[in-house]
């Protein structure tokens, strides 16, 4: 990353992050710089931005994704193997849940995003039959949900029309194990109407054109799009850039890999036909202006292909069933009426088979294994959209972008400040703008947009843009970011409809037009829902079987079906941790190589981009571990080149001394040096450039000018090092040959300087026999391997090893389990002159006792305390004092982590609201404790080893729990959260600081 900002005159910056100018103008130069050059994606920090090239580039080989793999986020040019890649090693270190959302315009790569991210897992996964199996169905999910779900619209021939959620399950091992779909938002209106230059969603091409003419001919189909009302509105059934035939063999081999049985998939295609035949059915009015059927031949293959009575399918399409106590009425429909029930009843079922489809993909890619997994969840989901006339889908999305928005800054922040306070620096406050006030404009409950559009379409009547319009300026006239043609001023009027409402989003202002915002609400009328349950084709009576067909609620509206799947969408990223992708358009013609600058700051504006630069931004621009920033720039400074001898820390502040950095323009966290401006890394890099050159032309001047004096020199020198060596390396090996012998010799004799190295050797090697031949049971005496002559002191030893019981419960699952083995286990660990004993012990047997620190129920307010084992229960003791009593009967289970904590949680049975809850405390000596206490109590299967969080009961029906994450200094402490939250030192830095401080 830093060696590429001396080339960013020619290719620009790596990451926005490092711009000295935070402007508008400086961002579009710097992407359109890197676009020039194809260098299609940039960095905002761990941000990633894309710019569609719109022609093929060769950086997606397996050689790319190999060189991406295991590699550090900046050390390498953007990529979103990179990203992808730290996504999937962080969740291995951290054993935590991710997601990626991958947001634009429709049109910018967002899908193309989303297989990449899927194709580099499928390659960088470890690989089993099983899990090619779990790769195989996630990879073809995609043509399904394409073909169902995505349409030509006038800025992308291949727009999904629907938002996805996919979240990747993998194992401990970092294995692909499964996989799982949500959808958001299937833009159903689009089976019924499309606008000029679009088409409906691929499927119904495809089987029109690509079906065999055995199956059309079982659907009663014609091999003609044209022939079909809901195909031909757009008048584009034919698309150069989409082959339908193709896409049909693959869609229906796709199918089959992810387990779609053959009756259900003849059912699915009847379904499809179905829609198409609904579409065909056309109205006429009669003298009296009711709605009657044209032709009954289009009703009779869809009764067939649904499975439903035809006489009743035509009652529901020309009449309303009116129920009035125990009377029924039939009110008959006008042909406007007919046409809009008609087009709910297809919405309906293709809006539902959808759902029916994600969910049986779900089934084939689920994993049953009941074990603990951590998923990266892919998000690809519509940008912000603003068109000539925007309608109720816009209104969706937009607001959707709101929310993503409003947690994609508090994430960011979040992400931000929690890096401050871990480095130890001052946390400055970031001024942005907060779009909760949007959020709440839409979704307040009584009194956003959502709710008064639900009131509207159930008062009786029709509701009209009028009255919709009537009701939003009476309840929110005042509001800032709404205005209609009756609350704007004169010279916004002039830019508004009469039924026009506009809102003023964060990326700025949209206009809807509330009559299209009604009309997208309408629902299945009851009679027809009533006959649609009663289906015979199985799908459809599935999709159907959970409504109340006899139930008189009034169905939700699509606006608030949609609002409560964003808020449950939205309650799941928060629990990750999250990764974010912007995808660009880089023109409207899709021609390679063309910038049109005017498009792309209209996405950089709509997509937050300068937003999240500006919280990015923040404070301090650049930061660096120690080690990493001295390793890079110590030619600078004589001090620190060739080889600086201290802490990191102590060289990069000498380091920063001598270039002349002002105490304003950085300051040292605990583990990294944190730089304010760009310009101040720019002038540092540069100088780093002139150094390497100086440093070159310097050893080159040398050698030249006396070639064949400085070769013989280097080789003699060589020699010289080599020889001294070997000679080293003989003497070291005699010396520890005789000592050998010389202790062999004298192995009978007492411990001396003769035989005291011999004997370690005899000693180790024993131990490491003997660590394969263990006895079953901590109290087996006899089967102990017999230790040799020389170690008469080992018996004493052995017995005090209680090594075998802990074992079986922690090795291979506790991280600190290795370190412990050489520990002895001791008889007790408090002794009768260090505390007192309470009263009630006198006549009691203890077991053994063990200082612990307590944490508090309410606060987890840290006490040191004292816990006893008797033959019955376990005491904790403050001084002579008894604090609880846990009986063994009562106690249910016993948690500690995987890690390298010595927390210890005990479930305690817990009925009465008034009885204490589960016991969480520390120990120094865990697995002494707990052997003693698995012997004592014969517990040996209650004490489960957990991955991840341990879940407490604070007291009856109250719960809680004891979170881990790792930093370089161990704490535990209370978290925002309200759980307990305990930072373990890394082991690998523990066992580092172990061998650095044994060195001389």
């Amino acid at each position: 990353m830093e060696g590429a900002l001396t080339a960013r005159d020619r290719v620009g910056i790596q990451d926005f992050v490092l711009l000295d100018e935070t402007t508008d103008a400086a961002f579009l130069s710097n992407l359109k710089k890197r676009f020039s050059r194809d260098l299609i994606y940039t960095y905002i920090g761990t941000l990633l931005v894309s710019v569609n090239p719109y022609k093929e580039l060769d950086i997606y080989n397996k050689k790319q994704m190999e060189t991406y793999m295991g590699i550090n986020f900046f050390e390498l040019p953007p990529h979103i193997y990179a990203l992808a890649d730290n996504a999937y090693q962080t969740m291995l270190t951290e054993f935590d849940n991710h997601f990626i959302l991958i947001s634009g315009e429709s049109g910018a790569g967002k899908t193309e995003a989303s297989k990449k991210i899927l194709q580099y897992y499928a390659v960088s996964c470890p690989s089993t039959t099983l899990l090619n199996t779990v790769r195989d169905k996630m990879l073809m999910s995609n043509p399904v949900l394409e073909a169902f779900g995505n349409a030509k619209t006038l800025k992308n021939d291949n727009s999904s029309r629907f938002g996805k959620y996919m979240d990747i399950q993998f194992d401990s091992q970092g294995d692909a194990v499964g996989g799982h779909i949500l959808n958001y938002l299937l833009e159903k209106s689009r089976v019924v109407h499309q606008n000029h230059g679009e088409r409906n969603f691929h499927i119904f091409y495809q089987l029109v054109e690509g079906g065999e003419d055995d199956l059309l001919h079982q659907l009663g189909l014609e091999r003609d799009a044209q022939h079909y009302n809901y195909l031909t509105q757009g008048e584009c059934a034919i698309v150069s850039s989409i082959n339908d035939r193709n896409d049909w063999k693959t869609v229906k081999n796709a199918l089959q890999i992810i387990n779609i049985e053959e009756i259900n998939t003849n059912h699915l295609f009847g379904i499809v036909s179905s829609v198409l035949h609904l579409g065909n059915i056309r109205f006429e009015s009669n003298s009296k202006g009711q709605a009657v059927l044209a032709n009954n031949d289009e009703l009779r293959w869809v009764s067939n292909l649904l499975g439903v009575d035809a006489r009743s399918l035509q009652e529901g399409l020309t009449y309303r069933k009116i129920e009035a106590r125990h009377d029924q009425v039939l009110s008959p429909f006008t042909v406007d009426h007919a046409i809009y029930a008609r087009d709910a009843l297809a919405k309906a079922i293709y809006g539902q088979t959808f759902t029916w489809l994600v969910n049986r993909i779900n089934e084939s890619m689920e994993n049953k294994d009941p074990s603990r997994k951590t998923v990266i969840g892919l998000l690809d989901i519509y940008g912000f959209e603003v068109f000539y006339v925007n309608s109720f889908e816009q209104f969706c999305i937009n607001y959707c972008n709101e929310k993503l928005q409003q947690l994609f800054i508090q994430l960011t922040l979040a992400s931000e400040q929690e890096e401050y306070e871990a480095e130890g620096i001052e946390w400055e406050p970031v001024q942005f703008f907060n779009n909760k006030i949007i959020c709440d404009l839409v979704e307040e409950k009584h009194r956003g947009i959502i709710s008064i559009l639900d009131e509207e379409c159930l008062r009786p009547g029709d509701a009209t843009d009028l009255t919709f319009l009537e009701r939003l300026e009476d309840k929110m006239g005042n509001h800032p970011h709404f205005v209609t043609h009756k609350l704007a001023d004169k010279m916004t009027r002039k830019t508004l409809e009469r039924g026009d409402f506009r809102l003023l989003h964060y990326a700025g202002e949209v206009t809807y037009c509330s009559h299209l915002c009604l009309t997208r609400q309408n629902v299945l009328f009851f009679s027809l829902l009533k006959l649609i349950c009663q289906s015979k084709n199985a799908i459809v009576k599935e999709c159907f079987s959970t409504m109340d067909a006899d139930s008189r609620r009034r169905p939700e509206t699509v606006a608030t079906q949609f609002k409560s799947s964003l808020l449950k969408l939205t309650e799941i990223l928060m629990a990750k941790e999250a990764w974010y992708i912007r995808c660009l358009k880089s023109n409207e013609s899709k021609q390679p190589g063309q910038f049109d600058e005017a498009l792309i700051r209209h996405q950089v504006k709509y997509l937050g981009l300068m937003e999240h630069l500006r919280v990015r931004r923040a404070g301090f621009a650049y930061r660096r571990k120690f080690d990493v920033f001295l390793k890079r720039y110590k030619p600078l400074c004589p001090a620190t080149w060739p080889h600086w001898r201290g802490e990191p820390a102590d060289g990069v502040e000498v380091l920063v001394q001598h270039l002349g950095y002002l105490p304003n323009e950085y300051k040292m966290g605990r583990t990294k040096i944190f730089i304010r401006h760009p310009r101040t890394l720019y002038a540092t890099e540069d100088a780093f450039e002139k150094c390497k050159h100086e440093l070159g032309e310097r050893t080159s001047a040398v050698y030249y000018q006396c070639p064949v004096f400085a070769t013989t020199k280097i080789e003699t020198c060589w020699r010289g090092v080599q020889a001294r060596k070997e000679r080293e390396k003989r003497a070291w090996a005699v010396k520890v040959i005789k000592k050998f012998i010389k202790g062999y010799m004298n192995r009978g004799q007492a411990k001396s300087s003769d035989n005291s190295e011999y004997l370690a050797f005899v000693r180790q090697n024993y131990l490491n026999r003997l660590k394969n031949h263990l006895p079953k049971t901590v109290l087996d005496k006899t089967s102990w391997l017999p230790p040799p002559a020389v170690l008469t002191e080992v018996r004493h030893l052995l017995s005090r090893y209680c090594v075998k019981k802990h074992s079986n419960i922690f090795k291979g699952k506790k991280e600190s389990y290795p370190q412990s083995v050489a520990q002895p286990f001791m008889d007790t660990r408090i002794t009768s002159n260090q505390t007192h004993k309470p009263t009630v012990f006198h006549s009691v047997f203890l077991q053994y006792s063990v200082p612990v620190i307590k944490y508090d129920r309410n606060g987890f307010k840290p006490r040191p305390r004292q816990l006893v084992l008797t033959q019955t229960a376990a005491y904790v003791i403050e001084e002579a004092k008894i604090k609880q009593r846990v009986l063994y009967t009562s106690l249910k289970g016993i948690s500690v982590s995987n890690l390298t904590d010595g927390i210890i949680v005990f479930h305690i049975t817990c009925e009465d609201p008034k009885q204490k809850g589960d016991l969480v405390m520390q120990c120094d000596h865990l697995f002494e404790f707990l052997t003693k206490l698995c012997v004592i109590a014969n517990k040996q299967n209650a004490v489960k080893v957990v991955q991840g969080s341990i879940k407490i009961e604070i007291q009856a029906g109250k719960e809680s729990a004891v979170d881990f994450s790792t930093g370089h200094e161990p704490m535990v402490y209370k978290a925002k959260n309200g759980h307990l939250m305990v930072v373990r030192r890394v082991l690998f830095l523990m066992m580092t600081s172990c061998v650095l401080s044994a060195l001389p």
